[in-house]
């Protein structure tokens, strides 16, 4: 037998999912070669699902506007992560490689899984990076959900998963939990004092006590000083230094995305952009980047400066809360990660998280 010149790499790269762009290429015989769970198998073969697998064709769009159009055609902007705007932010400051999945049959797309390759972590994502939140599977039938991920490269983090988008899905598929996030349903709270007696007495007379503290320094709020965004960024890092931990900040590209966030907001294409900063005697005490999208208020960022103005951040949520109140807000929503404080306030929403060939237990 003749020696083989392939590596191993090589011979393993043959098996995985195709890469090369806008080429139709037949969906069975990558179904055939994917290491499915037997009970996904089962479940097509034998619910005469056959005829359908073998008249897919997969597509996979690398170019930034055939991606648009394909978000666009399956998106339903439910949340400001679903706008092409807010993640697209990410990806021109990150400048990752477009890998958007497409399964179709010959009248129509019928499913679209929307990746990125991260080169620096060597995985693929969600498009707009993991920093996006309840994504959901876009799909005209929840059957494509598991086909879809049967042919997915790898190593593959799917993070921040919408727990409606998984109701069929999970039967079949090993969906993991996510660190929750956590939101404030505004429809039964018509004014601050009823969030405040929504809390325990004990949590209530700490709120009162850290707000009046701050009040009685004469806080001058801003809203809508843009210009604070470099004093965000310097307050997050010192915050994060003083507690000996790491910031996403201190990655420049991090802080060009949000310089992008707050172009695209004030650009008002999706999403609206609102900045609140407080000064005590002329030093910035806080300032907070929020969006605002179908009636959602979203602090996105926020930058403490907790050492000389202890209690300033409950003082930020009650004003927000405050201030989502006066615009009519139907829901705020604290993003993802507990931090140690949130469950204390805010109702809790799980999230799920799909891995292949990628542990995210054992990353940094």
């Amino acid at each position: 037998m003749a020696a083989s010149n392939q590596s191993n790499e090589e011979l393993v790269q043959e098996e995985k999912p195709p890469t090369v762009s806008n080429n139709l290429l037949p969906f069975y015989s990558y179904w055939k070669k994917e290491k499915a769970p037997k009970e996904v198998k089962n479940y097509y073969s034998k619910n005469g699902h056959l005829k359908l697998i073998k008249s897919l064709t997969i597509e996979i769009s690398s170019s930034l506007d055939q991606c648009q159009n394909l978000w666009n055609e399956f998106n339903q902007n439910r949340t400001l992560f679903d706008t092409w705007e807010f993640r697209k932010a990410f990806y021109e400051s990150y400048d990752p490689d477009l890998h958007f999945i497409v399964l179709k049959n010959n009248s129509e797309n019928l499913a679209l899984l929307p990746l990125q390759y991260e080169r620096d972590s060597n995985r693929y994502v969600w498009f707009g990076s993991p920093w996006q939140e309840e994504s959901v599977f876009f799909v005209k039938d929840p059957l494509f959900i598991p086909l879809l991920l049967g042919v997915c490269p790898t190593p593959l983090y799917l993070n921040a998963i919408n727990k409606e988008a998984l109701i069929w899905a999970k039967d079949l598929i090993d969906f993991a939990a996510d660190d929750p996030k956590f939101i404030l349903n505004l429809s039964n709270i018509q004014t601050p004092e009823d969030f405040l007696y929504s809390l325990k007495k004990k949590r209530r007379y700490n709120l009162k006590r850290d707000v009046k503290h701050i009040e009685s320094q004469f806080p001058q709020i801003v809203i809508n000083n843009f210009s604070d965004f470099d004093k965000l960024v310097d307050l997050n890092i010192k915050r994060f230094e003083q507690k000996g931990e790491d910031t996403d900040w201190e990655d420049p590209r991090r802080i060009a995305t949000f310089r992008h966030v707050l172009r695209l907001g004030l650009l008002k294409k999706s999403f609206h952009i609102r900045m609140v900063s407080v000064y005590i005697k002329d030093h910035i005490a806080a300032c907070d980047l929020i969006a605002i999208y179908k009636k959602c208020y979203y602090p996105l960022k926020c930058g403490y400066d907790v050492a000389n103005f202890p209690g300033i951040g409950n003082f930020m949520n009650f004003f927000e809360i405050k201030d989502a109140l006066s615009l009519g807000m139907k829901k705020m929503d604290f993003l993802e990660i507990d931090y140690g404080w949130k469950n204390k306030w805010f109702e809790e929403v799980p999230l799920f998280k799909y891995e292949k060939d990628y542990n995210s237990e054992g990353q940094l």
